[in-house]
């Protein structure tokens, strides 16, 4: 299956030397591991702020691919699906999956060595058992009030 992001033609390494704020869009982009985490459904906890990802997946969501199947028009599908820019990082970092490139990088954390900008493949997230490949339902077919009972773990 082929990667529908284009790292060909980056710098070498410039999520090393760039900060997230300064990236342009493609490098940006780049940034995208596709485990397809982010289109999972989470629950916070209104006490904590801790977040849980559940294995109910948005809508738009294609299992097999762990890509939004609408990605460029996904805001007339799901209106609220958050756009993650350099300039909301901020306010959206503390949802974003423990493994997330964009978190770990605004956390000034490396890259995995599974990461496709390292490994140099779109295949070695699913390899590395990071992904959601084949792994997620419906939330068509799951009430919101039994999320809770498909919370996962994430690698720590």
């Amino acid at each position: 299956m082929s990667d529908p992001i284009d790292r060909n033609g980056l710098a070498p390494r410039f999520w090393d030397r760039k900060p997230l704020k300064k990236m342009n869009a493609r490098e940006w982009e780049a940034l995208c591991d596709g485990c397809g985490k982010c289109c999972l459904n989470k629950l916070e906890d209104e006490d904590s702020g801790e977040v849980a990802l559940t294995r109910v997946a948005c809508r738009l969501l294609d299992d097999a691919t762990c890509r939004c199947a609408h990605y460029e028009t996904r805001h007339q599908f799901v209106p609220d699906c958050i756009v993650l820019r350099p300039d909301t990082i901020e306010n959206h970092a503390y949802w974003l999956p423990r493994t997330c490139a964009y978190r770990l990088l605004w956390e000034g954390r490396p890259l995995p060595d599974w990461h496709p900008l390292i490994s140099g493949t779109a295949q070695s997230v699913h390899d590395a058992g990071v992904s959601v490949r084949d792994a997620t339902l419906s939330e068509f077919d799951v009430p919101e009030d039994e999320w809770e009972d498909h919370i996962i773990e994430e690698p720590t």
